[in-house]
């Protein structure tokens, strides 16, 4: 590792779309960095998967964000366990990985959640950028002034969030310049010398 770089993660949820996602992958292959999807299992349509696909191909990391989006901690564990299933095998069918970290849906989580989960849990600092009030601006404010080494970002490649996208187009080449270096998910945890540890009550945002 150099010591003189920074490592962060930069993340999205609730995608594969057509829309947004494409535009997130442009801006990332301008740039020459990877980041982390976090798939929603119930937008993986024959049409999306070929972007999640496409970054999956281009070095990023594809992981779960649970098969419907919902609140998770009202449901059975076996409700839960369908939902990773499903999601894995989803995302598994779309880029011939399975999901190596799970986000939970509105960063929600409980005991039942951790017991019944096989994957380490990711949290991430966000700027809400998934309302629509929240200015392009504001979002970009909001990622540099949290942005440290081991910080995992967390936005949306969501439909219709073009806002966020023209964020990320300001982001990357500023954060690039301030001395970091965008990686996987997976990478940050081998970079920051952090085991990520599943079945434990712990949710992962900085790893340093």
């Amino acid at each position: 590792m150099n010591e003189n770089k920074k490592y962060t993660a930069l993340t999205f949820d609730d995608g594969p779309n057509t829309k947004v996602t494409p535009v997130v992958l442009d801006i990332l292959e301008k740039y020459g960095v990877t980041a982390s999807f976090f798939l929603i299992g119930s937008n993986i349509t024959d049409e999306s998967a070929a972007f999640a696909k496409r970054a999956h191909d281009m070095g990023c990391e594809i992981n779960s964000h649970s098969l419907t989006h919902s609140d998770m901690t009202k449901m059975t564990a076996e409700e839960i366990k369908n939902e990773m299933r499903l999601t894995a095998e989803k995302i598994f069918n779309a880029v011939g990985e399975y999901p190596k970290f799970f986000r939970p849906p509105y960063i929600s989580y409980n005991e039942t959640m951790f017991a019944n989960i096989d994957l380490p849990f990711i949290c991430g600092y966000g700027v809400d950028d998934w309302d629509e009030s929240v200015s392009v601006e504001k979002r970009i404010e909001g990622v540099i002034n949290g942005a440290r080494d081991g910080a995992i970002i967390l936005l949306h490649d969501s439909d219709y969030n073009f806002a966020t996208a023209r964020a990320v187009d300001v982001i990357i080449p500023r954060l690039i310049e301030d001395g970091f270096e965008f990686v996987t998910v997976s990478k940050l945890f081998e970079l920051m010398n952090v085991t990520p540890k599943k079945h434990e009550n712990i949710i992962y945002t900085y790893l340093c």
